[in-house]
C-alpha cells in the first residue's frame, strides 16, 4: 500500500493498514533520510502514547534505528507528544518519532516525525518520506535492524524519562509559584491519554478524571471537543472545581471548561492566551491562524498591531511560519497552539499552564476574561460538524465544489472565498462557512462562524445541503 502523511504524520487502522510491515517500511525510510541528510549521528528520540500496540510499535523503530548505526533515546514509557519534541530540541537529536494517533479513534496508530527542530515535520520532509518509502519498497529495500535486547546490551538504544527536562522547561515558561499560591480548584481530564499525571504533578491538589491506561479510550476517540467533556463540565457545574482542562490523547491539543461550566473551545483559549501574552507578559511577534480558525484572532492581532498569517490546516504550516519569523503565537481549530519561547510546537499542556495562569494573574475566570475581550470586538460563535463519507462521494464533492460558483448560502450573498485548504465561503456580516473532507479520516468537516447560534446552524444546515450528507 501506498503510505501518506496527513496533516500530522501517517496514521492508519491498526492491524489494516498500520502493521508492522508498513510500520518497518517506512521506519526504514526514515533512518535512510536521516543518513542521507547528515542527521544520524544526532541520534533519535523514540516515543509512544498509552494505544494498543504503541510501545510494541515504538520498540520496533528502535531496533530498525538501532540496525541502520542510529542511536536512540527510547521513552521509559508513554509520553505525550511535546515531552518527545522538546527531547529532540534539548538532546539535539537528528529527529524524533512519536507513535500516537493523537485523538483519532481507538482503532488507529500512527508515525509522527519530529525533526531537529523539535517540531512537526514541515511538508517538504513527509514528501520525500512518502517518496522514499515508495522507492524502497519498489527496490526491494532489506529492513536493517538489530534486536532491541543487543542493543539495549551495548548501549546503542538508552532508555530515558522525558518527562523530567519536559517539566523542567514548562516551569521556566510559566509562573508555576504564582499559580499554585492562587489554588484554583481545578480538574483535569487527559482522556486515558499520555498526559495523565502531569498537569497534577506541577499543580498539586489537581484533580484527574480518566487519569487511567485505558487502550480502548471507553470507546470514545480522545479529543477534548464539548461531546467528550461532559464529565469535566458536571465537576464544574456541582461545584467541585472552578475550572477544567482536556488534553487528548498524545497532550499536544487543549479543551477547557469555563466557570460556568460550558465547554471552552480552542478559539476562546487562543484568544484568551493571546491576550494574556501580549498584556501581562509583554511579549511580541506574528500571530498564525489556519483557515478553520476564528475571526476573533484577526481582530485582535489588529488591535495589537501584529502581523497576522494564515496557513491550511496542520501545525506542521505554521511550524514553518515560526521557524522562518518572529511569531509570537500560532494556533489550529483543533486545540493546537504554539507560542514563542518554547519550541515550534502544539501543546496542550503548556496551554493549559497558561490559562491557569491568566486566571491567576487577573484573578478572573475564563469566561469573565473572554467576555472583556468580546466586549471590545464583538460576540462570535462556532460550532463543527464532523460528518461521516465514503472516498468515493468525498471526491465527488471536492470536484464539485473546485468547478461550480456558489454565489449565495442561506439567503446570503458570497462576499469572497478561501479555498487554500477545503472551500471556505465569506459574507459581508464576517459570518463564514467552510466545507472540509478529513486529510486522515472518512470524514467530512463543516465549520460556521457568526454573531448568533442561530446563523451558524443555518449556515451548517446550508453546508449539509451543499455536500449532500
Amino acid at each position: 500500500m501506498q503510505i501518506t502523511f496527513g496533516t500530522d504524520g501517517w496514521r492508519g487502522i491498526i492491524a489494516r493498514e498500520f502493521t508492522f510491515d508498513n510500520l518497518s517500511r517506512v521506519a526504514q525510510a526514515t533512518m535512510d533520510y536521516l543518513k542521507r541528510e547528515g542527521l544520524a549521528a544526532r541520534g533519535l528520540v523514540v516515543g509512544y502514547d498509552r494505544r494498543f500496540l504503541s510501545r510494541d510499535f515504538a520498540d520496533r523503530v528502535a531496533e530498525i534505528a538501532a540496525g541502520n548505526g542510529i542511536r536512540v533515546w527510547l521513552t521509559d514509557g508513554p509520553a505525550p507528544t511535546p515531552a518527545i519534541s522538546w527531547a529532540v530540541h534539548e538532546m539535539k537529536a537528528g529527529a524524533g518519532v512519536m507513535i500516537t494517533a493523537s485523538h483519532n479513534p481507538p482503532a488507529y496508530n500512527g508515525f509522527k516525525v519530529k525533526e531537529s527542530f523539535g517540531g512537526s515535520a514541515r511538508p517538504a520532509t513527509t514528501r520525500v518520506l512518502e517518496e522514499m518509502t515508495a522507492a524502497n519498497t519498489a527496490a526491494g529495500r532489506a529492513i536493517e535492524e538489530r534486536p532491541l535486547a543487543a542493543a539495549l546490551a551495548d548501549g546503542t538504544v538508552t532508555i530515558f524519562d522525558p518527562r523530567e527536562g519536559y517539566c523542567r522547561q514548562l516551569a521556566r515558561y510559566v509562573d508555576l509559584d504564582l499559580i499554585r499560591r492562587a489554588a484554583i480548584p481545578l480538574a483535569v481530564d487527559p482522556m486515558h491519554g499520555a498526559g495523565a499525571g502531569i498537569i497534577p504533578e506541577l499543580v498539586p491538589g489537581a484533580l484527574e478524571i480518566h487519569g487511567d491506561e485505558n487502550p480502548g479510550f471507553r470507546g470514545v476517540p480522545p479529543e477534548p471537543t464539548e461531546e467528550h467533556l461532559q464529565e469535566l463540565a458536571e465537576l464544574v457545574r456541582d461545584g467541585v472545581c472552578r475550572v477544567g482542562l482536556a488534553l487528548d490523547g498524545d497532550a499536544d491539543r487543549i479543551g477547557a471548561v469555563d466557570e460556568n461550566g460550558e465547554f471552552f473551545s480552542s478559539h476562546r483559549i487562543f484568544t484568551v492566551i493571546l491576550r494574556h501574552l501580549v498584556e501581562r507578559k509583554g511579549l511580541t511577534g506574528g500571530v498564525v491562524k489556519t483557515v478553520s480558525t476564528t475571526r476573533m484572532i484577526d481582530l485582535l492581532a489588529q488591535k495589537y498591531g501584529l502581523p497576522l498569517h494564515e496557513t491550511p490546516i496542520g501545525f506542521k504550516h505554521i511550524c514553518e511560519l515560526m521557524l522562518e519569523h518572529d511569531i509570537l503565537m500560532g494556533g489550529e481549530e483543533s486545540g493546537g497552539l504554539g507560542v514563542k519561547g518554547h519550541i515550534p510546537e502544539r501543546d496542550g499542556v503548556l496551554m493549559g499552564l497558561l490559562l491557569l495562569e491568566a486566571m491567576a494573574m487577573s484573578g478572573k475566570g475564563l469566561r469573565r476574561l473572554l467576555d472583556e475581550t468580546m466586549d471590545e470586538i464583538g460576540v462570535f460563535h462556532y460550532q463543527r460538524l464532523d460528518l461521516p463519507i465514503e472516498d468515493a462521494p468525498k471526491a465527488a464533492l471536492i470536484t464539485r465544489l473546485r468547478e461550480e460558483r456558489i454565489d449565495a448560502i442561506a439567503g446570503r450573498p458570497v462576499a469572497g472565498t478561501n479555498f487554500r485548504d477545503g472551500f471556505k465561503f465569506m459574507f459581508e456580516d464576517g459570518s463564514w462557512l467552510l466545507i472540509r473532507p478529513s486529510g486522515t479520516e472518512p470524514v467530512l468537516r463543516l465549520y460556521s462562524e457568526a454573531g448568533t447560534p442561530g446563523t451558524v446552524r443555518e449556515l451548517l444546515a446550508a453546508g449539509r445541503e451543499i455536500a449532500g450528507v
